[in-house]
């Protein structure tokens, strides 16, 4: 997981391609609980806030422009 200033320089492109790459992580993770318990299940709630993170950050980077 990425910090979020090392999130913040990144560029347009790159942020949603972090997205897409973290979406799909998100994806696996819930399919892999449903199927046999997580060993460390906060790693679903990780991913999504990470998510989210980036996803306010390119918000903020498109209204900048």
């Amino acid at each position: 997981m990425k910090k979020t200033q090392e999130l913040a320089a990144l560029s347009v492109q790159e942020l949603n391609a972090q997205i897409a790459e973290a979406t799909r992580t998100l994806r696996n993770l819930k399919f892999a609980h449903a199927v046999t318990p997580l060993e460390n299940p906060m790693s679903i709630r990780n991913t999504r806030r990470q998510i989210a993170r980036m996803r306010t950050i390119l918000t903020a980077k498109q209204n900048a422009k």
